[in-house]
């Protein structure tokens, strides 16, 4: 019997991807009223180069930025592009049609609910807070609590701990393949990809589900419960 559902955060509750990019795309437009005279299209390229080799988290990728192409950070631009990503990102940081409709329904079911995520314990929660899910969650696991990403088990085996709950009593709903659909299989957890979130175009995810839609994961856990 499914007692429990793991999520990823990124593109499986949240459009990540479309978030960040807004974000970015307003920070350089405010660096540019602010005075930063140069090629919007160069600007996003240098700044996601310093994404590529810093992590998609790092938080202190404008001032990097500044420092690199002229030597020394200048504060009001730094603070336009601060600001320009904060107002954009709270605007554009939203659910997945569904989500908290689907959330509701598998806890009424009775249903325990957990977050896996790569990111930065701070920033997962940040965004749950934003989307009002803190309190969906029976817990949440980040890149602190095993200092391990996906695939590892450990983050995994973790969440199991904290539900209290057996791999085989609990589903894992996630866009990356390699990541969360692996991962999961590893410790003997049954998997959902989230198809409407993938990014790298997969071809065959290997997940025992695939969701179009996130509310499809209620009818798979009906079924899955059925047939006890």
């Amino acid at each position: 019997m499914i007692k429990g559902v793991i999520f990823d955060l990124d593109n499986t509750l949240i459009d990540f991807v479309k978030m960040k990019d807004l974000a970015i795309e307003a920070a350089i437009n405010y660096m540019i009223d602010a005075g930063l005279n140069m090629d919007k299209e160069e600007i996003k390229k240098e700044i996601y180069k310093i994404y590529e080799e810093k992590g998609i988290e790092y938080q202190e990728v404008f001032q990097d930025f500044l420092l690199k192409k002229f030597g020394e950070i200048d504060y009001k631009i730094l603070a336009a592009g601060i600001v320009g990503y904060r107002r954009a990102k709270d605007f554009s940081l939203v659910p997945y049609p569904h989500t908290e409709y689907t959330l509701l329904e598998l806890i009424k079911r009775g249903l325990k609910l957990a977050v896996i995520s790569d990111a930065p314990k701070l920033q997962a929660y940040l965004r749950l807070c934003y989307l009002g899910f803190l309190n969906y969650f029976d817990c949440v696991v980040a890149y602190e609590d095993t200092k391990k990403k996906k695939p590892d088990p450990e983050p995994f085996l973790l969440v199991l701990k904290k539900l209290n709950l057996e791999p085989k009593e609990v589903i894992m709903v996630g866009d990356w393949r390699e990541r969360d659909i692996i991962g999961a299989k590893l410790v003997g957890i049954k998997t959902a990809f989230a198809r409407y979130g993938d990014t790298f175009n997969t071809k065959e995810s290997n997940a025992d589900y695939e969701l179009n839609d996130i509310i499809e994961i209620i009818k798979i856990v009906d079924e899955l419960n059925k047939k006890r």
